[in-house]
């Protein structure tokens, strides 16, 4: 028999709208001794059966809802239909893309909370975050075996979130070991180096596909400096729709050299496409002080936000960042600024970009906006599942 948890009065409300997340202060008492990860049966302050969910004794999240019928056992048919369920949902947009890297499981927002998992060629990576999927690491991983079984497994569960699970860092194969964790994958006719067991998250950054599409059609006959470049992701794109000139910019020698990887697997490298190590924010300066300009600039800063104590600085951060490119922008030039901090909210980011165009003594119009592509999908009772956000801006 489950663990019993009973919640507070009137503490259940959240989960009347089936948002997955139980926090500790909300809990009133607990019947039974729930192992980390175990599933538990929550209940309102009355005695009233609500829902069945991970318990995480060490984590402010200290129960993130499985499932919310009683008869459901969380059990291997119950994640092999969650993930064909996702997968399902996925599929037209696969095919329209011809894409052959994509997020599989995106989370609370696929009704598996803490269980991130993508899809590169014929490898799936897994990240495990809560209690509740480590938990059930072996049960998931038959499902995917039987589901994927010429695919082969490793998990990239090397986040520091984790900790607040009480849980340590973990990665390696999940499946028979493989010589090598590197494969490439295809997104709307571009061609992209992905290493599983090096690359940032699990390796790429799927949710910015959209973005990468809409920037090359801006592209065209433009000069582009393309800041924080990664992989160089975004210059493909540009390069591939006639930009006249692409500046690629990031601090790490390896980025720079997988971008140059890219360049040649796409056949690109007649095109007029440069690479600088450099610090962005002083690049910018230098640029500024050297009079350059260009047509069309993109943003793509990693997260500055980690807490609700660091948005401040991190409103100067995206600002200040802002007013640079908008003064090195020539005049109806094109930027296209993002912020992934989840706790930077939409509407706080374009108050910050219209603060930079006031600094910047530019006038900007926002033309269009972007947000994480469609495997990243944000569930009506999650709406932290919205993370990404985008602003293309024409600057006078």
């Amino acid at each position: 028999m489950s663990a019993r948890i009973y919640l507070k009065v009137a503490r259940e409300k959240s989960l009347r709208r089936k948002h997955p997340w139980i926090f500790s202060q909300a809990i009133n008492k607990i019947k039974g001794k729930p192992l980390l990860g175990e599933t538990v049966d929550i209940f309102d302050s009355k005695g009233n059966w609500l829902a069945k969910g991970a318990y995480s004794p060490e984590s402010q999240i200290s129960i993130r809802v499985w499932s919310y019928d009683v008869d459901e056992n969380i059990d291997h048919d119950f994640f092999r239909k969650k993930l064909l369920s996702a997968q399902q949902r996925r599929d037209w947009f696969i095919a329209q893309g011809k894409l052959t890297g994509y997020r599989l499981i995106a989370g609370e927002s696929d009704g598996l909370p803490g269980i991130t998992i993508d899809k590169y060629d014929n490898f799936i990576v897994c990240q495990l975050l809560s209690a509740g999927a480590d938990f059930h690491r072996y049960t998931l991983v038959n499902c995917l075996k039987e589901l994927y079984p010429n695919c082969h497994i490793y998990e990239r569960s090397d986040v520091d979130v984790r900790k607040k699970e009480g849980l340590t860092p973990v990665t390696g194969w999940l499946t028979e070991p493989q010589a090598s964790t590197e494969c490439i994958i295809e997104e709307h006719g571009i061609k992209i180096h992905v290493d599983v067991a090096q690359g940032h998250k699990t390796g790429f950054y799927l949710d910015q596909r959209d973005s990468r599409l809409a920037a090359g059609k801006y592209a065209n006959n433009k000069s582009v400096l393309n800041c924080f470049s990664y992989t160089g992701t975004f210059a493909l794109h540009c390069a591939a729709n006639g930009a006249k000139e692409v500046i690629n910019v990031d601090v790490s020698d390896t980025a720079l050299a997988l971008a140059k990887q890219n360049v040649e697997l796409n056949q690109l490298t007649d095109k007029n496409i440069e690479f600088i190590k450099a610090d962005v924010f002083k690049l910018l300066r230098q640029y500024r002080d050297e009079k350059r300009t260009f047509d069309m600039i993109i943003l793509d800063p990693p997260k500055f936000v980690e807490s609700k104590a660091q948005l401040t600085g991190a409103c100067r951060g995206y600002k200040d960042i802002n007013m640079l490119a908008m003064q090195l922008l020539k005049p109806n030039g094109t930027l296209l600024t993002f912020s992934c901090s989840g706790l930077m909210e939409s509407n706080l980011f374009q108050k910050v970009v219209a603060d930079a165009a006031l600094d910047a003594q530019r006038n900007v119009y926002f033309v269009d906006r972007l947000h994480q592509a469609a495997d990243h999908p944000v569930a009506s009772y999650y709406p932290e599942g919205y993370y990404l956000k985008g602003l293309v801006c024409q600057v006078e």
